[in-house]
């Protein structure tokens, strides 16, 4: 547990730098459910490990979060999903941020 609140408190970090530079309105978080394609990983329920284990998932967190394949304390996270992480305002996942990384991850989904 210890470690995972450190790995947390990284990632609150990582993106306050992030924070910074592209200012996002200050909301609650995002609550909405996000429907995935048939076949695609999902910001709702693929933990970040897969996302980064399979390569059309990993192109599109490099483009969408490069501050996230960043993040030092990655492998403390692995087992969360993007939603989970979404409730750190550091993380600067809202509902439409979420919601374009889901559409590009069921545009690399596999055939």
């Amino acid at each position: 547990m210890r470690r995972l609140t450190a790995g947390v408190a990284g990632l609150a970090l990582v993106f306050a730098a992030a924070a910074a530079s592209a200012q996002m309105p200050s909301s609650t978080p995002a609550s909405s459910p996000i429907a995935a394609a048939p076949g695609a990983m999902s910001v709702e329920n693929t933990t970040i490990g897969d996302l980064l284990a399979d390569a059309g998932a990993h192109a599109v967190l490099e483009k969408d979060m490069p501050a996230l394949i960043a993040y030092p304390g990655l492998d403390q996270i692995k087992g969360m999903t993007l939603r989970a992480i979404s409730v750190y305002p550091e993380a600067q996942l809202d509902d439409t941020k979420l919601a374009a990384i889901q559409k590009d991850l069921d545009a690399a989904k596999k055939p």
